[in-house]
């Protein structure tokens, strides 16, 4: 990913929000998702990453970026552990289906084991079926637990799955 990569990583994201999350976070919290403001953090967190963030993108025949994934260490609260988290994986909505995020996922897995990483971990909402099922087709597995994510007042349940990396 580049810095020049920002505006559109960003409206995938925020159509990716929108399709994803409809029915399971507030709609007004949706609707007022503005992905030039998206943007402009998605920039400033580029230009602050550490390096141990790693962002990826996936282009079509184009050059037009039409996924984006984001690694990192696992956050636990304010401290970093030595586990990977995937911290974000997104598909322009038009391209479901196509294989553009099992590849973005297989580069994660493969980054995060060549930097020594025993465990890849990430979360998901509860009731995103799809993506919980993506995941799971990936060998990741949830490990019973549920936190709530608050969205504008409403606790929406999240579910941690992991997966080990290596052999």
């Amino acid at each position: 990913m580049t810095l020049g990569d920002c505006d559109r990583v960003s409206r995938i994201r925020v159509q990716g929000w929108r399709t994803a999350y409809r029915g399971l976070v507030p709609q007004p919290y949706l609707d007022a998702m503005d992905p030039a403001a998206d943007a402009e953090r998605r920039r400033a967190m580029f230009t602050g990453a550490s390096g141990d963030v790693v962002n990826l993108v996936a282009e079509d025949d184009a050059g037009e970026v039409v996924g984006w994934a984001c690694t990192g260490r696992y956050r636990d609260g304010e401290a970093r552990t030595a586990d990977a988290e995937l911290y974000a994986l997104y598909v322009d909505a038009g391209r479901f289906g196509t294989g553009i995020g099992q590849a973005l996922l297989r580069e994660s897995v493969h980054r995060c084991e060549a930097a020594g990483h025993a465990r890849m971990l990430l979360w998901v909402l509860a009731g995103n079926a799809r993506a919980r099922r993506f995941y799971e087709r990936a060998g990741f597995r949830p490990d019973g637990a549920e936190e709530p994510f608050v969205v504008e007042g409403v606790a929406v349940p999240e579910v941690p799955y992991a997966r080990p990396l290596g052999s």
